[in-house]
């Protein structure tokens, strides 16, 4: 357990799904967690799933479907380098240069965390983002994600502090 923190809860998983508005249009659902800001309750994310849909296998074009989860509202694609981003993941196919439908790759954040780990992020203000974008596709696509975390309650300094860090990392 980190230090100024109290468990409230035990693990709980949170699934979501993000639509893409259109074809390679970048598109962020906001997902609720109901926290009680009066309570300085916080969020303690544990574990991370990232399930973007498969791109469109064109032949001669790169496609690609990204996914995120970030703690605050992107305007663009969030990557794991970006300070409020928990996960990111992607599915590629390159296809430019061939006669066929190319070769698939994926590159994922680490699913789930080490056991040394106690948590990987903490959640301070009432909601995180799952956003999606694709690249070169003729359909829009999907993402799929679930977080495993707890509640917990922060001492009055620490959460203030987390919630500051929060928000001047968007």
């Amino acid at each position: 357990m980190p230090k100024g923190l109290k468990a409230t809860s035990s693990v709980v998983a949170i699934s979501a799904q993000v639509i893409e508005a259109g074809p390679n249009t970048y598109t962020q659902e906001e997902i609720s967690l109901d926290l009680s800001p009066l309570d300085n309750e916080v969020f303690v994310v544990v574990a991370v799933d990232l399930n973007p849909s498969f791109p469109d296998a064109l032949a001669g074009v790169d496609t690609a479907t990204q996914t995120c989860i970030s703690t605050t509202s992107r305007a663009t694609m969030g990557f794991i380098e970006d300070n409020n981003v928990l996960s990111s993941g992607s599915s590629a196919i390159r296809a430019a240069g061939f006669v066929d439908g190319g070769v698939g790759f994926s590159q994922q954040a680490l699913e789930t965390p080490p056991a040394t780990l106690e948590y990987i992020g903490i959640i301070a203000t009432n909601n995180f983002f799952l956003s999606i974008q694709g690249t070169g596709n003729l359909l829009g696509k999907t993402g799929g994600a679930r977080v495993w975390g707890y509640r917990a309650r922060a001492d009055a300094a620490i959460y203030s502090a987390l919630v500051q860090s929060e928000v001047l990392s968007s």
